[in-house]
């Protein structure tokens, strides 16, 4: 492997600031409580090594059976607290989510459009995958195409892909010189850190899988004739470049791994638990957002008056 760039590295007063995600989480499985998983899948400060990083399925739900049964326990939950959101962002409010998932190839990010944010009203969704920038976008720095695409007040944002296929894609491919991609990473950490400022709470996972399970996923792919439109023969030739891609995210795991705005590694081996995992995390960050109903701007009861005598 080359040698890395750098190795250091109820109802409640609506728009209150809530605290970060962390410790004993209220979810049960297998009847037992289990800790945040915003605490067992954050990344820790520092150099990463993703093959010390486990792709299957961690603490928490043993079986698919259990994962589905939670993931529905707990989806009114996300719904509800998805709709505060949303109603604070039509009474004025500025809070908002963003979800970043990155992935190599087969990796899920499909499934957790469909499974997992499919349980949230489309409404305040707003889904964005980013495929090769056009002529237009090229023609413009590499973060112009994401401001246009990030999410408005009261809205959760989800972006398939995102900023980092620029340091990931990029710099494998070597379609940019490599100082100019060393820069992005500072230039990430800026635009994430005022996203923050302005009230973005920003989720960012890496759905980690092993090589032998995109393998068997491909191969899936093509034993399927209902699967073949999945296909593509260029991710047999990504799958070629698997090393220096483990080494491009270990690099921005690293580098881009902030306090305001940290990296999830969620084990994707399983589609089930990665599922499980992303909704819970979902669920941590907007309760950590301490979300309210906004207060009536009329009078209660002399609305009710008017109501009932109509």
């Amino acid at each position: 492997m080359a040698k890395k760039d750098g190795k250091k590295r109820g109802s409640k007063p609506a728009g209150k600031r809530g605290s970060k995600p962390g410790g004993k989480s209220a979810g049960k499985s297998g009847g037992t409580s289990v800790p945040s998983v915003s605490d067992l899948l954050r990344v820790p400060a520092g150099t990463v090594d993703l093959a010390g990083l486990r792709t299957k399925p961690g603490p928490g739900p043993k079986d698919e059976a259990a994962a589905r049964n939670e993931i529905a326990s707990i989806a009114e939950r996300l719904s509800e607290l998805q709709e505060r959101l949303y109603a604070q962002g039509r009474a004025g409010g500025s809070r908002r989510l963003l979800l970043v998932c990155q992935g190599m190839d087969t990796s899920g990010k499909g499934g957790v459009m469909r499974h997992v944010v499919g349980l949230m009203d489309p409404q305040g969704c707003a889904i964005t995958a980013f495929k090769a920038p056009t002529k237009e976008e090229l023609a413009h720095d590499f973060l112009w195409r994401i401001r246009l695409r990030l999410p408005g007040p009261g809205m959760v944002g989800v972006f398939d892909r995102s900023h980092y296929e620029d340091v990931l894609v990029v710099r494998v491919r070597e379609l940019a010189p490599r100082p100019v991609v060393s820069r992005r990473y500072a230039t990430i950490n800026r635009f994430e850190q005022r996203l923050v400022d302005s009230g973005t709470t920003v989720v960012k996972v890496m759905l980690h899988l092993s090589a032998a399970e995109q393998r068997r996923r491909l191969l899936d792919r093509l034993d399927d004739p209902s699967k073949h439109w999945k296909y593509n023969p260029r991710d047999v030739d990504e799958r070629a470049l698997w090393q220096p891609y483990r080494e491009a995210y270990e690099i921005a795991l690293e580098k881009c791994n902030t306090p305001a705005a940290p990296w999830y590694v969620v084990p994707s081996d399983a589609k089930w638990y990665r599922d499980w995992a992303i909704t819970r995390l979902l669920v941590e960050h907007l309760e950590a957002m301490d979300l309210g109903w906004p207060a009536a701007t009329f009078d209660v009861a002399a609305e009710r008056a008017r109501v009932e005598s109509s």
